[in-house]
């Protein structure tokens, strides 16, 4: 008898040799915890937590070899060999010539807005990220959005909705003109798209365009080398070239990056900015003491920088992403079974559902991502969070962004769960799928001034 297998099966590229006991807690429980974090899953305690897709940033598992890089870092408040190690890295993988080390990639943002962006420039970017966007506002900044029109649908399928609309782009440059525009600001793997890939063509002719009019391309390279999983996968020319080499091309068609380590270099905190340009790397290094500590710390201790450093290649490996985003692809597969919406194609660190389609019945005004992330957790304790109308925030006027994507993200961090995980994650959305014509809304009754989706509150819809 002859075995027929269509699709081989594939596993993890690492053991387990620790594990972290997690707290189990009753439907009672859940709500009560619900009831005082005012129905934010920002606020509740982690202890509170079974599965936690709240984000994969800073929440990953480390590798024996970062745990033991960890325990030889140089804690010497200048010139630290840690910090000449992660630089060495980033030098050799991303190919940038300078690097700042920040704590963490919004200090990365702040510090490069304040150099380049005057008040009155414009900021043309494929789609907005919260924090990116704050700090380009509060420099005096406007962003504009040039991603391609496919990425604000839902279940569009084109493979790389993290593209940049050149037309878009030059309509700004014409209205505006290309001397207020500091930076095109462009992210591998879209996050608020859903983890959607920019294609290498699309960035070359980017690239081409801007050397044209003289625009830098600032990189957020946070998910880089998802990215480059995804142009190995899908991007004609490139399935026979490894993850590496796709990220260093990726990165010499840019001018300069910031990054938050904590997602794609498997580390609990850390950032940087790289930039080609010495000038402003001595701007940077002024202003880093001022905000985050030496230029040759920049607010990490010694041995974040080893982690980063080690980070960073593990990274790059092409097991090691094949098996990532293979289980976020798991994840997707299993909600479609159970005809939940979420965002096509699957994206790279984690599943989006369509709170608009999961709840038609609810306005963007009744908050239904903000709904739907508090009703899975009362289920079944597994953590999401908004990525919609309380994310988006408001304008210089006061008034909210209606933002086309309604999403709930369930983020999932790397090397930490397993696929039987992942079952239960579906399992739970489908069961609030089924009884999702009973749910009602939200209204919020406190909202802060800045980046409201981390500590805003809400109460039921009665």
């Amino acid at each position: 008898m002859t075995l027929k297998i269509e699709k081989r099966a594939w596993a993890e590229p690492y053991k387990m040799k620790m594990v972290e006991l997690l707290k189990m807690t009753t439907k009672a429980q859940r709500n009560k915890a619900l009831k005082e974090a005012g129905y934010n899953t920002f606020l509740l305690r982690s202890e509170d937590v079974y599965i936690d897709l709240l984000t994969d940033s800073g929440t990953n598992a480390m590798s024996d070899r970062q745990w033991a890089a960890f325990m030889t870092g140089d804690e010497s408040y200048a010139g630290s060999k840690s910090y000449y190690n992660m630089e060495r890295a980033i030098q050799t993988y991303y190919g940038y010539k300078y690097v700042i080390p920040t704590h963490q990639g919004r200090g990365a943002e702040n510090i490069l807005s304040q150099i380049l962006i005057k008040k009155g420039d414009v900021i043309p970017g494929n789609m907005y990220f919260t924090t990116t966007r704050l700090h380009q506002e509060l420099a005096g900044g406007k962003f504009e959005d040039i991603i391609i029109d496919e990425a604000h649908d839902a279940l569009n399928e084109f493979p790389f909705k993290g593209n940049v609309d050149l037309n878009k782009l030059e309509k700004i440059v014409n209205k505006y003109g290309a001397d207020k525009i500091p930076y095109v600001s462009i992210a591998t793997n879209v996050n608020m798209a859903g983890g959607q890939p920019i294609s290498m063509e699309n960035l070359k002719e980017l690239r081409k365009y801007t050397l044209q009019h003289g625009i830098r391309i600032i990189h957020d390279m946070t998910r880089v080398a998802e990215n480059a999983y995804f142009i190995q996968q899908r991007e004609k020319g490139y399935l026979l070239k490894t993850i590496k080499e796709i990220v260093h091309e990726i990165c010499s068609l840019t001018d300069g990056a910031t990054m938050s380590a904590k997602k794609d270099a498997l580390v609990n905190i850390g950032g940087f900015l790289a930039t080609n340009e010495w000038d402003v790397y001595e701007e940077a290094r002024n202003l880093v003491v001022v905000y985050e500590g030496l230029h040759t710390y920049g607010g990490l201790a010694g041995r974040d920088m080893e982690a980063i450093a080690v980070g960073i290649k593990e990274s790059l490996d092409d097991y090691h992403q094949k098996a990532r985003i293979g289980q976020v692809e798991y994840l997707g597969k299993r909600m479609q079974e159970y005809g939940i919406p979420i965002v096509k194609p699957i994206g790279g660190h984690g599943i989006f559902v369509d709170a608009k389609a999961f709840l038609p019945h609810l306005s963007q005004d009744d908050f239904p991502a903000q709904t739907l992330a508090a009703e899975i957790y009362a289920d079944s304790g597994v953590r999401t969070m908004e990525r919609g109308i309380v994310s988006a925030g408001r304008n210089s006027k006061g008034e909210n962004y209606y933002p086309k994507l309604e999403l709930v993200r369930f983020t999932i961090p790397r090397r930490v769960y397993t696929q039987a995980h992942m079952d239960v994650v579906a399992e739970s959305t489908a069961m609030v799928y089924d009884r999702r014509k009973k749910i009602k809304g939200m209204k919020m009754i406190y909202e802060p001034k800045y980046l409201r989706f981390f500590q805003a509150r809400f109460e039921k819809i009665k």
